[in-house]
C-alpha cells in the first residue's frame, strides 16, 4: 500500500502511537471507543491514511487528552 509519509505525516503518526500508548490503550480498544472500522487506527498510525482535523479531535476526545497535548510527547 502507498504510503504517505512527509517528515511532518511520520512524526503525527509517532505522536498519535505514543498517546494511545500513553492511554493504555491497544488499537483494537481505540477503536471500539471511537466506533471505527477495524484497522482504522493501524492505517492513520503507519501513514496509509492522512487525518482530518475532525478525526484528530476525535481520537483526542476517545483518548481522553486535550488534542493539542497529542503535540506535546513529553507531557
Amino acid at each position: 500500500m502507498r504510503s504517505i509519509y512527509t517528515t511532518q505525516q511520520e512524526t503525527l503518526c509517532m505522536l498519535l502511537r505514543h498517546a494511545r500508548k500513553k492511554a493504555g490503550l491497544t488499537q483494537v480498544q481505540l477503536e471500539k471507543r471511537l466506533r471505527a472500522y477495524r484497522g482504522y487506527v493501524s492505517k492513520y498510525e503507519n501513514g496509509e491514511r492522512e487525518l482530518t482535523l475532525r478525526e484528530l479531535l476525535e481520537i483526542a476526545e476517545a483518548l481522553g487528552i486535550d488534542p493539542l497535548s497529542i503535540m506535546k510527547p513529553n507531557s
